[in-house]
């Protein structure tokens, strides 16, 4: 197959989308179809073979870190070279909607995925007021696709229940070879915890971003002894955390990736995560894959990823005391810890990157399956 990938966010941005978009790409490619990626320009024209068409873009207001890029005609002489089977367009916004234009143009059949539950981001940006027209317009664009691809059940619900038809769970996936336990080691959490490696090291890993709810992490470290928390991770709203944690044992580690990201997992006591809208919550995974017993809000996707007692701690998000109850009590029962670790990572050790590719490859066959006999 030959599939023309519109994303609004890849490489060498670091998050949570290019990490599935970027192990995706490269497992297409290893298993014989051919891609190409149209997204904003980050000075990449390749990408385990797959060609990058990069498009000038300028940074969005509310989070300079992400690129809007415009489509342009010079878009249609690529695809017209490349002459896609299929195209797929990733949280279409701006990018992809010039996707779904020559998606309709030349009749080329068209799958969309949901990565990011834009309808309550907007809260936290003070629109909620525009929830009912954000949900309208979703409807409106992955509406015209063959298939819509979410992240978890609880996205295939919520979307479903807003109106949007044919939609399908693309299961998770992580690299179990890069995170594991045994990258553990005491040097890391020396530099997370800024010199203080026996102390309990709470970790969170992500986009420093309002919607992260990172700020409720505050009275959890505030309630345990000698505790450290590493925010791993950069965004919008690092000035605002540096005030929020200012007078803590907060430490701002800033972007990590690869091994170096794979230790720190590896490495702290507890990953704590109250984000209460994430369709899948990746990060999740890698943290599990890596060992590091996960306490994170029972919202979203993440009840897809964490079963509470079993390989994690879930907490109700409107207990405002949920978290902290829940990693006390992780760190003060070490055994139950270590079988929580256990099986997290018999549960990461599931969901390799090749299964969620080949999963892939099925709907996008389906996909072209349908549209050869609708034109027949």
């Amino acid at each position: 197959m030959r599939i023309a990938l519109f994303t609004e966010t890849f490489l060498p941005k670091v998050d949570g989308i290019v990490t599935r978009l970027s192990h995706t790409v490269d497992h297409l490619q290893r298993m014989g179809d051919q891609v190409l990626v149209i997204s904003p320009d980050g000075g990449l024209n390749e990408y385990r073979g797959a060609k990058i068409y990069g498009i000038p873009g300028f940074p969005l207001p509310l989070y300079p870190e992400l690129k809007l890029a415009l489509p342009r005609p010079a878009i249609r002489q690529e695809l017209a070279a490349f002459q896609p089977d299929l195209i797929h367009i990733v949280n279409p916004a701006v990018l992809g909607l010039g996707g779904l234009y020559y998606a309709k143009s030349l009749d080329v059949p068209l799958v969309a995925s949901y990565h990011t539950h834009l309808p309550k981001y907007l809260e936290h940006y003070g629109l909620g007021m525009l929830e009912g027209v954000m949900w309208e317009l979703l409807k409106a664009v992955h509406n015209q696709a063959q298939l819509n691809l979410c992240t978890s059940t609880a996205m295939q619900e919520a979307l479903t229940s807003h109106g949007i038809e044919r939609v399908e769970v693309w299961q998770k996936g992580v690299d179990t070879e890069l995170f594991h336990p045994s990258l553990a080691s005491r040097e890391v959490r020396s530099h997370l915890s800024q010199g203080h490696p026996d102390s309990p090291i709470l970790l969170y890993v992500g986009r420093l971003s309002a919607e992260k709810e990172i700020d409720r992490i505050k009275p959890v470290l505030e309630a345990i002894p000698d505790a450290r928390l590493a925010l791993v991770g950069d965004g919008p709203y690092r000035a605002d955390l540096e005030k929020h944690f200012a007078g803590t044992a907060t430490h701002f580690v800033g972007y990590l990736t690869g091994r170096d990201l794979a230790a720190a997992f590896a490495s702290a006591d507890a990953f704590i995560f109250p984000s209460r809208t994430e369709t899948l919550g990746l990060v999740l995974l890698e943290a599990m894959a890596a060992g590091c017993p996960v306490i994170a809000a029972n919202a979203g996707g993440i009840p897809d990823i964490v079963t509470d007692g079993v390989n994690g701690y879930l907490f109700d998000p409107t207990d405002e005391q949920g978290a902290t109850t829940a990693t006390q009590r992780l760190l003060a029962n070490p055994q139950e810890r270590d079988t929580l670790r256990q099986n997290a990572r018999q549960e990461a050790e599931r969901w390799g990157w090749a299964a969620a590719t080949r999963q892939l490859q099925g709907f996008y066959h389906a996909v072209l399956e349908r549209s050869l006999l609708s034109a027949a």
